[in-house]
């Protein structure tokens, strides 16, 4: 279903070619999900998000990455979703633009890659600081052995999701509620921009 939002586009400001679409399905593994999508006709801005039909409770999930089955697990992280891999020190955590996406995990540690690529690219700008580039390169380098199978030292995969609709697919993985004080330190994603005050 496809219906005109009375509203400008929150990044364009056209008036008139703001919609919001929405389809209901039933998506193995998860149950019956409402997909709600925000799209701007004018200059191709969207929102997207999966709404399962069933309440969730605030989640954590965590997968200790030991054996190369572990990169085909299936990931489904949600707008409101903050992933870690405490290790080493990497986090994202969603903001104004986050999008929900269903990956594995190898997929997953490629999109820390490509993040690390775009910090590359501002500490060249910057001229050569090789304190920088080498603990870039360090983290590279784990994200590369862990993507090719090779767990010599410890890494996990956490997603810790204030909505519940975040999760990690796998026989090895550990689910557990996240407490009152977890939720309300992790930031939440965006908000539809035609709704929010």
């Amino acid at each position: 279903m496809e219906q005109v939002v009375d509203a400008p586009c929150p990044t364009c400001a056209d008036g008139e070619g703001l919609r919001l679409r929405t389809h209901i399905d039933e998506i193995p593994y998860f149950g019956e999900h409402t997909q709600v999508t925000l799209l701007c006709l004018a200059c191709g801005w969207r929102q997207t998000d999966l709404i399962p039909a069933e309440a969730q409770t605030p989640t954590a999930w965590e997968l200790n990455l030991t054996v190369r089955r572990h990169l085909t697990a299936r990931v489904v992280r949600s707008t409101a979703c903050t992933v870690r891999i405490p290790e080493l020190d990497l986090e994202v955590s969603p903001g104004a633009s986050s999008t929900g996406y269903v990956s594995n995990v190898e997929g997953v540690l490629q999109r820390f890659v490509d993040v690390l690529d775009i910090v590359e690219r501002d500490v060249v700008a910057h001229g050569d600081l090789p304190e920088e580039r080498a603990a870039l390169d360090h983290l590279r380098l784990r994200l590369a052995m862990a993507m090719a199978g090779q767990f010599d030292e410890p890494m996990t995969l956490m997603l810790l999701d204030p909505s519940g609709r975040s999760l990690i697919l796998d026989d090895d993985a550990e689910q557990r509620p996240l407490t009152p004080e977890e939720t309300e330190a992790l930031p939440m994603g965006p908000e539809p921009p035609v709704f929010s005050s």
